[in-house]
């Protein structure tokens, strides 16, 4: 129903001393805003790696451009905090180390970040790999985040550092993701260990602690926490926080996986994926993904800022699936105000350059372009 309609008939009703009846009861309750603007747009993984030298060809000017010119107002910069530290990278890392801030490196962030702002982009700074904690392997961790209070108390030290740096940028230019994809895992440095969600008093702790290193720059500063068990689970904990959430639009797995060799134990042995279809053991559908989103809408609901930070498939998943399949994960998110981010720009998830076999690629400026995915998500 249209708002204006639905004010005015409500009002109607109540100046007559009638009842609400639950059918319109139930549209205000759809009516409830998201916090968060919808954004839409991409990841830039120029400091998604720990080493310096060994990054990805870095996003350039241009490229933002082509963002801003196709529709899309924000980009989310995941960062491995050993990217911007001097130390001796022929060993592990020490505890001590963890606070040794390299500045060039830091102004090489601050450069994409200011790049983004030109182009009227919305920058969320994400930690993808914080002191003690990564969903990833791939770097000696010197502690546990959940665990250490030495490593707690290096997060706090990292973020109140990135929040004195933006402490006079409006909370609509920049937001400080505090980290990704959270989960307790037996053993920080062994990819493959067993892993489960944080305990919600854990996460509360943690989250609370870089709130306050990061508003003691600036009480307005926007923050938002990925969901919990992987980005997966809203987080109850954090509700009266004024913290916002972040899900994923990776559900299911076999679907935005599909042999993935860091996500499947034996990838050349998946189903061949379908969407809608039967896949193994599961019907694969619409219905499942309204079902996994739901308690993401019940959480815009009940007031809390809404962000898919990361969303997409990789290469490997049949360009037609994908782009069906992607089709309702964004029908359902947008519809309730929550916008989107691709993993990523420009890569293996990425509108451009994924090296896709099935399909036909418009060259754009010497870039291979997937027209059918920009169509997409320039719908949304």
């Amino acid at each position: 129903m249209h708002r204006r309609i639905f004010i005015k008939n409500t009002s109607i009703i109540a100046a007559a001393g009638m009842t609400i009846p639950d059918g319109f009861a139930l549209a205000e309750k759809q009516l409830a805003k998201n916090k968060l603007p919808k954004w839409k747009g991409f990841n830039l993984l120029d400091f998604f790696g720990p080493e310096p030298d060994k990054q990805r060809r870095p996003t350039t000017e241009e490229q933002l451009k082509w963002m801003s010119d196709w529709g899309f107002d924000f980009v989310r910069i995941p960062i491995a905090y050993p990217y911007y530290l001097k130390f001796d990278r022929s060993r592990n890392i020490t505890p001590e180390e963890v606070y040794s801030i390299d500045e060039k490196q830091v102004d090489k962030i601050d450069h994409l970040v200011a790049l983004g702002h030109k182009y009227n982009m919305h920058v969320s700074l994400n930690l993808h790999r914080a002191p003690g904690y990564c969903i990833n392997a791939g770097f000696h961790e010197p502690y546990n985040l959940w665990t250490d209070q030495k490593a707690q108390e290096a997060f706090y030290f990292h973020w109140n550092m990135w929040a004195k740096k933006y402490k006079d940028t409006s909370s609509k230019k920049i937001s400080f993701d505090l980290l990704n994809e959270p989960s307790m895992r037996e053993d920080m440095n062994d990819q493959h260990s067993k892993r489960s969600a944080v305990p919600g008093d854990v996460y509360r702790k943690v989250a609370i602690g870089a709130q306050q290193a990061i508003r003691k720059e600036n009480p307005n500063h926007l923050i938002v926490a990925d969901g919990n068990n992987g980005g997966s689970n809203v987080i109850p904990e954090l509700a009266d926080l004024d913290i916002a959430q972040s899900c994923r639009g990776y559900h299911p797995g076999i679907i935005s996986h599909y042999k993935a060799p860091w996500a499947m134990k034996d990838p050349d042995k998946a189903p061949e994926p379908k969407w809608p279809g039967q896949v193994g053991e599961q019907y694969l559908g619409r219905e499942m993904l309204e079902k996994f989103y739901q308690p993401w809408i019940d959480l815009v609901n009940k007031g809390v800022g809404v962000h898919c930070g990361e969303s997409g498939a990789w290469k490997k998943t049949p360009h037609a699936v994908f782009l069906a399949w992607f089709g309702d994960v964004l029908g359902i998110l947008t519809s309730h105000g929550i916008g989107y981010a691709l993993w990523e720009f420009s890569g293996d998830f990425g509108l451009l350059n994924s090296g896709r076999e099935d399909v036909a690629y418009e060259d754009w400026h010497g870039q291979k372009l997937d027209r059918k995915l920009l169509t997409l998500l320039m719908k949304y």
